[in-house]
Formats: C-alpha cells, structure tokens, sequence
C-alpha cells in the first residue's frame, strides 16, 4: 500500500510541475514544431522517392539519405523545440513540458535509426523482429528511468558490483557497455562487410573466386577490429590478454585442427581460383555445380537439387574434375553399335542428324560420328558433341540423341544387333 502510494505522489508531483501559467507557450511551440516537422518531412520523403525510387538499394548515400528519412520529424521537431526553449529561457519562462519531450524525441530517433540500421544490414528474419523490439524495448525503459530520476542509481549500483583482474576492474555495467558497443561496432562491421561484398559483386575486374575470398577477407578484419575497439572503449587493456589469449590458441591448435585445416584450405581455395562459384566438378561419387564457397565448406548441388557440404579440406587433397576449369565446353560421347548387314555411312549419318533435336548442342566444334571398333556382334560408332552448359547435366541430351537415333534407325532399316555367340558341338 506503501508503494502505491508513493507512484501516486510522484506522479501527482510530475502533473502539478507541468501545469504552470506558462504551459500554454510551450503547447504552441510544440504544435508549431509538430507542425512544421510534418511538413518538411512529407516534402523530403517526396524529394527521396522522387530521387532513389520505392526500392531499396545498397550504396553509402543511399543509406544515409534513405536515414535520414526515418530521423527527419524527430530531429526537426527536437530542433524546433530547443529554439523554443531557448526563446522562452530568454523571458525567464520555466519549460518542464519541453524538458520531458526532449528525450523522448531523442529516443524515437535512436530506436528509429537503430531498426533502420538492423533492417538494411540483416536479412528479415524472426530474429531480427525480436531484436529489433528488445532493443525499442531497452531504449525506451532508459528514457523513462532517466525521467523518473532513477537512471544514475542504478547506473551506480552496476558500477559497485565489480572484481579486478590484474590491473583491470570488471562491473557489471562495463560488461554491459561492451556488449551494447560491440554490438554497435558489429553491425557497423557487418554493414560495411556487406557494402564491400555488393561493390565486389558489381565488379567487371575482379573474378568469382576473388570476390569470394575478398568478401571473407573483409568480414574477417572488420570483425576483428570491432571487437579490439569494443574492449579499448570499455577501459581494457588488451596486453594483459595476450598469455590468456595464446593459452587459447594453442588449445584451439590441438582441439581443433580439423576446422583450422578446413579453414585455411577455403583461403587457398579463393586465391588459386581452382575452384569458383558456378564451376561444375565431380569429386568422388558426387557430380554437381558449386553454389557458394564458404571458410569451412564448398556447397555443390547436383541435377536432383540436393546440396552437398563437402569440406574445404577434402577438395584440396582429394582429386577433384572440374568440368569448367578454363573452358566450360564439355565433349559427350554417345556410343552406337550397328549389324554388318547395315550402311554404316547412313547410319553415321543418322546419328549427326539426331543431334538437331537438342539445341543444346554447340555447332562449333561440330558433332562428328567416328567407326570405333569392329566388334564381335556389330559395328561400334561413336557419336562425338559438345556441350558448353554442363550445369544443366548431360543426361537430358543423351536421353534426346538416343531417341533420335532410335527413330533414325526405324525409319531407315538399321538394325542394332544383339549380343551374338557361335556354339561349336564337338562329337566324339
């Protein structure tokens, strides 16, 4: 009952404060803010689509204009009302009205900026909604323990709770401020990571490997820069680390050479481009084009749709057929046997004429049809083509030359023989 009694005498306390003589100004320079606010912001909302369109494209000053889109009514309207503040300070007239709506304006742009931030650097997922409405949650509970008074105790409190390791003095509250500067620093990180990946995407110059690997390079080192920068800015010393840290990397060496093999085989992968996005390969049983490089795993999908992790590792010792290495032109044979009683000249020319029922097939090199072998049940051919898209698979146009040439055969009298065995009785 206590208590109760004391949220209703703070909050009577708060509405006696505000309704002062003067409330009536700051009302007018807060309907006046509001008003010109709005005003400016349709107008400059009209100027970005009319300039950067309704979709959303990656680049530095689309982002900072598409910002400011989001941060243009609270800023303008914050501008407003500390012009009228100061009007009013100038005639002695007090401003607690103006005063309460200062930080909250300041919070809108915060968690306005802030899901802007998260939305154009992370791919919408439910994830990213929870964060986005932890850290809307978060913000606006600050602003109002920060109006109630209550913000610098228990920033006070956090701070007392702290042990010291060495020469540096650990609290709660600095542990929350590096998770909330890491956390800054990271999708600042992640931002620029991303910006870097679409540069190298649109680039002409560079190939698919290298684009690969500079995008990984980049993520790498820009990570690692923000967390170095988010341990300097909550006071600690990063040499004291430095016996910690190796003690880390010689048991990350023994328990997890596998991953750091994998690891360092995906680098050598990016840089000697023997393997690139796009590339088909065989590699043990598996046939199929690589989708992604990633620094543990290649993906390779086949013609069923199904993807395959295959570890960095393995492609580097194992053997390895890429199909597209330097040329993507693959030569499909397609064997024909054909009885001794046939004319193998209409027959070769049966075969050549099938391959016009796949457009697949190139015309230069031109198919050719070769006599391989006189074997013991008939003639073999062997009809020779070529193909420049072995991503597609090679079945469907084997399948399509075969019933082409089987029609062939029909429609000319060409007999494909069976396996033929001669019996000698020998009578005693």
């Amino acid at each position: 009952m206590n208590s109760v009694n004391q949220w209703l005498q703070i909050i009577t306390a708060k509405l006696q404060s505000l309704l002062v003589a003067d409330s009536l100004w700051q009302l007018a320079i807060l309907a006046v803010a509001l008003l010109l606010a709005f005003i400016l912001n349709r107008k400059w909302k009209q100027f970005l689509v009319a300039r950067l369109g309704t979709t959303e494209q990656k680049g530095v000053s689309r982002f900072i204009l598409r910002g400011s889109g989001y941060l243009i009514f609270p800023l303008l309207t914050l501008v407003i009302i500390y012009i009228g503040v100061s009007i009013l300070h100038v005639y002695n007239i007090t401003t607690p009205i103006l005063n309460i709506l200062i930080p909250l304006l300041l919070s809108l742009a915060a968690v306005r900026i802030s899901v802007y931030s998260l939305r154009r650097t992370f791919s919408k997922t439910p994830a990213l909604k929870t964060w986005e409405g932890f850290i809307s949650t978060t913000i606006w509970c600050l602003v109002a323990l920060h109006l109630l008074g209550w913000l610098p105790d228990i920033l006070k409190s956090l701070d007392s709770a702290a042990v010291t390791l060495g020469d540096n003095r650990l609290s709660i509250l600095s542990v929350l401020q590096f998770i909330v500067i890491a956390g800054i620093y990271f999708v600042v990180a992640r931002w620029l990571a991303n910006l870097i990946e679409q540069q190298a995407k649109n680039s002409h110059v560079i190939s698919s490997s290298m684009q690969v690997g500079l995008t990984k390079f980049a993520k790498f080192f820009l990570y690692s820069i923000a967390i170095v920068i988010a341990l300097n800015s909550v006071g600690i010393d990063l040499t004291t680390l430095t016996v910690f840290g190796g003690a880390i990397g010689v048991g990350l060496g023994f328990g997890l050479q596998r991953i750091a093999s994998n690891f360092i085989s995906g680098f050598i992968l990016l840089f000697d481009r023997s393997i690139k996005p796009g590339d088909v390969i065989s590699i043990g049983n598996r046939f199929g084009w690589v989708v992604a490089l990633h620094a543990r795993y290649i993906v390779v999908k086949d013609r069923d749709g199904v993807e395959t992790l295959i570890p960095n590792e393995n492609i580097i010792t194992s053997e390895v057929t890429n199909w597209s290495y330097s040329d993507k032109h693959v030569r499909i044979k397609v064997p024909v046997q054909i009885s001794y009683e046939d004319d193998v000249e209409m027959a070769m020319k049966v075969m050549l004429d099938a391959c016009a029922v796949s457009s697949r097939v190139l015309s230069t090199p031109k198919p050719q049809v070769r006599l391989t072998q006189f074997a013991d049940s008939g003639i073999e051919l062997e009809l020779r083509l070529w193909l420049d898209d072995p991503e597609q698979g090679v079945g469907s146009v084997k399948s399509d030359i075969n019933l082409a040439i089987w029609k062939g055969f029909k429609d000319k009298n060409i007999t494909i023989p069976y396996p033929q065995r001669d019996v000698h009785i020998i009578r005693d």
